[in-house]
């Protein structure tokens, strides 16, 4: 059961003829597992599967949950090496659901949430599936913004200022009271710090093992989809690596509500991780502990969010009872490397 009536789906359905995608008759949705920000849903007419999307009812803040933005660049990706689902339809408006929402086309694999969904893989395996996350990024940072439509995407300069302030101004509406101490310790270390930015590209802003769908199997397991581009932008392609490498913090179990796969100690160390990225690329991570501190922040912030959105009654489920036990340890990581900065 979702909370998509009849009369709703088959809205979605004449939203989704109008863009020359018409299913074949009446349009039936479940839930789909996963997430904790925007809510998902696979709709099906039988014989085709697509992908729903829209923020979440209540509880949302300003500039995250952008199902617009998402739409917008896995569009613009579209035939370049960065292998994303296919953009079908962006509705704006609030009048069909309450909310805005996509549908995309859906991408047949698996999706690797928990330890136990990698106990198929072999280390073999699991070796492969890190190498063409690892080269799924690099493309990712190597595709030209501007050529693909991409150049009002966002601003290419100052991105550290830019996030330093933004996640700032989320803390400051989703933080606990009893941690703005600590909170404000790490924010004041970032603005002293602010790097010089080198290289500019997409960022996923997000990227992490569960943020891919993987398909194949032995040495042609590939990833056939990156999803979740909420928090993507134009900015420092370093952040991006450094978020991935945030995540596979212990804690991170908390905002999952399981042993998540991206914390498992079968998969490299974030400083392996890192060294994987920059040999593929043939970039050196410049300003590493400056990135690395702002991403554990940005997670300490987003861990907050799903909280303040279990408090406002939008969300329930693994993840949201615990998330905001990893918001003081994902802040003292940042501090401590804020300080050896």
């Amino acid at each position: 059961m979702t909370d998509l009536t009849p009369e709703k789906l088959a809205g979605i359905a004449d939203a989704m003829a109008l863009e020359g995608a018409p299913p074949a008759r009446e349009l039936g949705a479940t839930v789909l597992s996963g997430g904790r920000s925007n809510l998902t849903y696979v709709i099906t007419d039988g014989q085709k599967r697509w992908v729903l999307r829209t923020p979440p009812r209540t509880g949302r803040t300003p500039s995250a949950h952008d199902v617009v933005r998402e739409h917008r660049v896995t569009s613009a990706l579209a035939g370049t090496p960065v292998p994303v689902a296919e953009a079908i339809l962006l509705h704006e408006d609030d009048d069909l659901l309450g909310v805005p929402f996509t549908v995309s086309g859906f991408v047949d694999g698996a999706t690797l949430r928990t330890q136990a969904d990698l106990v198929p893989l072999d280390d073999a395996t699991l070796a492969v599936v890190v190498d063409r996350m690892i080269a799924a990024l690099v493309a990712l940072h190597d595709v030209d913004h501007a050529a693909v439509g991409l150049e009002e995407f966002g601003r290419p300069d100052r991105y550290a200022a830019r996030q330093a302030r933004r996640w700032k101004s989320q803390w400051e509406i989703v933080g606990p009271p009893e941690l703005e101490g600590l909170a404000n310790e790490v924010v004041c270390v970032l603005e002293r710090d602010l790097p010089s930015q080198r290289r500019t590209s997409i960022v996923h802003g997000d990227y992490r093992i569960d943020n891919t769908i993987i398909a194949g199997s032995g040495t042609a397991t590939r990833v056939a989809a990156v999803v979740d581009w909420e928090l993507s932008t134009i900015g420092d392609p370093v952040a991006d690596v450094a978020m991935m490498c945030a995540y596979r913090e212990p804690a991170f179990d908390l905002i999952m509500g399981a042993p998540s796969a991206w914390t498992s100690n079968r998969l490299p160390e974030p400083d392996s991780l890192a060294e994987q990225y920059a040999v593929a690329s043939g970039h050196d991570l410049e300003h590493w502990s400056f990135h690395r501190a702002l991403a554990c922040f940005k997670v300490a912030v987003i861990a907050a969010g799903i909280d303040h959105r279990r408090r406002a009654g939008s969300g329930s489920g693994a993840g949201f009872d615990t998330a905001g036990e990893s918001v003081p340890q994902f802040l003292e990581i940042a501090h401590q490397i804020a300080a050896r900065s």
